[in-house]
């Protein structure tokens, strides 16, 4: 690491001391939530520091080495979606533990990939609750913003849902069932598909 990021991660973690707030990582902390250093900074704060920085790949690769959570979420939020590596991405992946940090790279980062929709089919296939979190999370921003999958695509997606929705998984089930509502917005005939396959497993459509 070189002297310019050591410098930017000491000003860094020193702003976060700025940011703390107690109430806020104790409520983590009574959740379960078990980060090995949190400030409790919320994130309209660390959206406000990422804007102060700006985009910068070495230093949000260093970012997320640290056993830190807002060192973690800021990492994502400056991380230029089109330099980071598939690769890189599969590590970050393997080493998210926490619930807050996947839905936070989901939305910071991952929807904004150049490949976002294969790793997202990927994740979503994954035994891993986490990985299937952020799957269905990145498909629901993809699906917001028009983005209209292929015949295999919605067939995948489809499968992948259903399982989900019939899993025992409460944060998968309702990431799930928040993709297949904005996958049914992207037009009638995908909204005929939806409810389709939620009434063969015979769940309520939304």
């Amino acid at each position: 690491m070189d002297d310019r990021i050591q410098d930017k991660i000491k000003e860094i973690k020193h702003s976060f001391r700025l940011m703390m707030d107690g109430s806020v990582a104790q409520s983590m902390r009574d959740k379960g939530i078990g980060y090995h250093l949190n400030w409790g900074a919320t994130i309209p704060r660390l959206h406000a520091k990422a804007e102060e920085i700006g985009c910068d790949y070495d230093l949000a690769i260093a970012l997320w080495k640290e056993n830190v959570r807002e060192c973690k979420i800021l990492a994502t939020m400056i991380m230029p979606a089109d330099e980071i590596l598939p690769e890189v991405v599969d590590i970050w992946m393997e080493q998210t533990t926490e619930q807050e940090i996947a839905e936070q790279a989901a939305y910071n980062l991952y929807q904004y990939l150049p490949y976002a929709p294969a790793k997202a089919y990927m994740w979503i296939a994954s035994e891993k609750e986490l990985y299937q979190l952020c799957g269905f999370h990145v498909l629901s921003r993809l699906f917001m913003n028009g983005q209209e999958p292929n015949e295999r695509g919605i067939n995948e997606f489809i499968d992948q849902s259903l399982v989900a929705l019939q899993c025992g998984s409460p944060i998968v089930k309702k990431a799930a069932m928040n993709a297949v509502i904005r996958f049914a917005n992207l037009g009638l005939v995908y909204e005929r598909i939806a409810k389709s396959a939620i009434k063969s497993v015979s769940l309520d459509f939304l």
